[in-house]
């Protein structure tokens, strides 16, 4: 696996995505090891789809992804869909670790606060991590229109400032590393 990603990085990959939901495997796999070296050492961002939405699986959730912290410090990880439903757990590692980044796929809409709403102080949470927040959009699969996304993320009230360094200068940060 590490000699995989090697390639890939080395061909030049800048972005990798994994989704352990679909996938069906465990992020924190010691068989993984070798790939989160790899990615860590040339900063190469993952967007890791590892919250329990839309439904819980049995490797989904915070604590895996914290375990792969622990192993990997140095990992860039971006946490899709600010990681729903454990949106505070994921929050708090995203505090906790310089290089742990949430993307707004899907949060802010109708659709998302339905069955999956922010908890309460979110949005304060997520005002006061403004640098470390990145849009996301799963564009075109999203059951609703794409500008609905940038509606639901400016209707946060967090200021015209914040939706800059989201829409723009934090993701375009993450990929001129």
């Amino acid at each position: 696996m590490g000699d995989y990603v090697a390639r890939a990085v080395s061909d030049g990959a800048r972005l990798f995505k994994m989704h352990v939901q679909v996938g069906v495997f465990a992020p924190d796999d010691p068989l993984l090891d070798p790939a989160w070296d790899v990615l860590a050492r040339h900063h190469i961002p993952v967007v890791i789809h590892a919250g329990s939405g839309p439904i819980e699986g049995p490797y989904t959730g915070p604590d895996r992804v914290a375990e792969v912290l622990r192993r990997h410090p140095d990992l860039t990880l971006v946490i899709a869909h600010l990681g729903m439903p454990e949106y505070d757990r994921f929050a708090d590692l995203a505090e906790q670790h310089p290089n742990v980044y949430l993307d707004t796929t899907m949060a802010a809409t109708d659709f998302t606060e339905r069955s999956a709403p922010m908890p309460p102080g979110y949005v304060e949470r997520l005002g006061a991590l403004a640098d470390k927040v990145v849009l996301g959009s799963d564009f075109p699969n999203i059951p609703y229109q794409y500008a609905h996304q940038l509606f639901g993320l400016a209707r946060l009230g967090l200021g015209d400032e914040w939706m800059r360094k989201v829409l723009w200068h934090n993701g375009r940060k993450l990929l001129d590393r």
